[in-house]
């Protein structure tokens, strides 16, 4: 069955801009997986409201949420450290490092245990639960310790790793925006992401898009350039930004491996523009002609809604659902 999933963020509720207490938090939760229960979605999402910090808005979370609470991490910047940071390669889009990595790493007061407890007694459906990539939290550091990005990744991979473990979710999906613009470091990303998967329950997932910074896409690269990368993974399958991707993309990912079910994004983020049905079904169709239906195991978006209106992001979760439905209508009566 071709399934219908989101990759993990929705926009943030207005009240809990305002009131952010626990109980607006788990008020707001409830309402983003009925939200996405009523749109019709197989696998839902907490929103990862959680994670959100008004001091970090464009990457919702999704950094400094795993970095702050880490032993071995200094958050005291002076100009020379900024300065040394800013000379770091592709990190042109952040003005500032997440965080110093001036001893060994640790888990510190992380706890991701304590936020999928949260949400896993508040819906029947099955659940997604997502951690950045080690390797994508590595580059945003300026360390001062291991001076080895290796070392820093698997550090950070083993962390994530022991945080997984018991957590009893129906995907765990590891999110993966930095790698697609540099290649070359396809050995030591891999290896990181595996170390974080091989504690994990249930099914498997990587998430890879080019950059959701704010709306803005920060990486230039290709998947063919991801091929090698892609096939170094032992995950079950791919979640891919594919709809404001080049359409001759999706002949490159013929290439995959066959044990790696794929993924594709039918529903553009960076754009207000709620797609019909017909757009949605068309995009499905155009991957399946190339790839094969059987390879096609989830369609979703390409990213997370965060940066959406909520009435946009809603109104596109249905577009999703009813274009897999036409898709799958249209293939059984074709």
């Amino acid at each position: 069955m071709l399934k219908t999933t989101v990759v993990g963020s929705y926009p943030v509720p207005q009240w809990l801009r305002i009131y952010g207490t626990a109980e607006s938090l788990r008020d707001a939760i409830m309402v983003v997986l009925k939200t996405q229960e009523l749109a019709g979605l197989d696998v839902i999402s907490d929103g990862e409201l959680y994670r959100w910090d008004i001091n970090h808005p464009e990457t919702n979370g999704m950094i400094d949420y795993f970095i702050r609470p880490l032993s071995g991490i200094e958050l005291k910047l002076d100009r020379k450290r900024l300065d040394k940071f800013r000379q770091q390669m592709g990190m042109a889009y952040r003005s500032e490092p997440a965080g110093i990595v001036s001893g060994a790493l640790g888990a510190g007061t992380l706890n991701l245990l304590r936020d999928w407890e949260r949400v896993k007694t508040l819906t029947n459906k099955p659940l997604k639960f997502t951690v950045t990539s080690p390797y994508m939290l590595a580059k945003v550091l300026l360390d001062e310790h291991y001076h080895d990005l290796s070392k820093s990744v698997m550090g950070l991979a083993d962390i994530l790793a022991a945080q997984l473990q018991d957590i009893d979710a129906a995907v765990i999906q590891v999110d993966e925006a930095n790698l697609t613009g540099h290649p070359e470091d396809a050995a030591i990303a891999a290896q990181g992401i595996n170390r974080v998967l091989s504690r994990a329950q249930g099914e498997k997932a990587v998430h890879l898009c080019f950059g959701n910074y704010g709306g803005q896409t920060i990486q230039k690269g290709a998947y063919q350039k991801l091929i090698e990368f892609i096939n170094a993974l032992e995950c079950d399958h791919l979640v891919l930004e594919i709809a404001r991707r080049p359409q001759e993309e999706l002949t490159m990912l013929c290439e995959v491996k066959s044990s790696i079910g794929l993924g594709i994004g039918v529903i553009d983020i960076k754009d207000n523009q709620v797609e019909t049905s017909e757009q949605v079904a068309a995009r499905i169709e155009a991957a399946a002609k190339i790839l094969g239906v059987e390879r096609l195991h989830y369609v979703h978006p390409d990213c997370g809604f965060w940066m959406l209106p909520r009435f946009v992001a809603d109104a596109k979760m249905r577009a999703l659902v009813a274009g897999r439905d036409l898709f799958v209508g249209k293939s059984k009566t074709g």
